[in-house]
């Protein structure tokens, strides 16, 4: 079995879901949730949350900003020109490429690390139903132990009306 998994009308619902899978001992980074519209106002919209992003942008943003100064310092001292007494290393004109390039290097870095983190790359997800865009909200566990099955089902199985699949 590849994951197991229940679909539920609201948030109310999935949030007993999650709570459930909880006490069942599964880990939060083992739990899928997906919805087709933001449920900030539950605690399971937190599962996952936590990334890096903004730190890979200032390190992307760092990267641009110094090949973008080391560009302009070997190109103006490389080939000085003689300009009547103005030095020949003038950083107000460099500005320009310089913020360039850290704007450049911070845009690729952003969406580099939104194409790796948010798995863009591959061809189908694993754990996914087409009812998800009709407003449903999915919690399910990829790759569950074989033992811990059942406790996962009656975790799931929080009204008689909700139907479990697996996959």
């Amino acid at each position: 079995m590849k994951a197991l998994y229940a679909l539920y009308p609201d948030g109310h619902a999935a949030e007993r879901a999650v709570d459930g899978l909880r006490k069942a001992g599964v880990t939060d980074n083992d739990i899928t949730v997906i919805s087709a519209q933001p449920m900030e106002g539950f605690n399971f919209s937190h599962i996952g949350h936590k990334t890096y992003m903004w730190h890979i942008a200032c390190v992307g943003g760092l990267v641009g900003f110094l090949t973008a100064t080391g560009l302009a310092y070997i190109t103006e001292t490389s080939w000085p020109i003689p300009t009547g007494g103005m030095p020949i290393l003038s950083w107000w004109p460099n500005l320009i490429i310089m913020f360039e390039l850290t704007m450049l290097g911070a845009i690729l870095a952003a969406v580099m690390t939104l194409i790796v983190t948010a798995r863009l790359g591959r061809r189908r997800p694993v754990l996914y139903d087409p009812e998800v865009t009709d407003g449903k909200i999915l919690v399910g566990v990829e790759n569950p132990r074989e033992a811990s099955i059942p406790d996962l089902q009656k975790a799931l199985q929080i009204h008689p009306s909700v139907s479990l699949k697996t996959i």
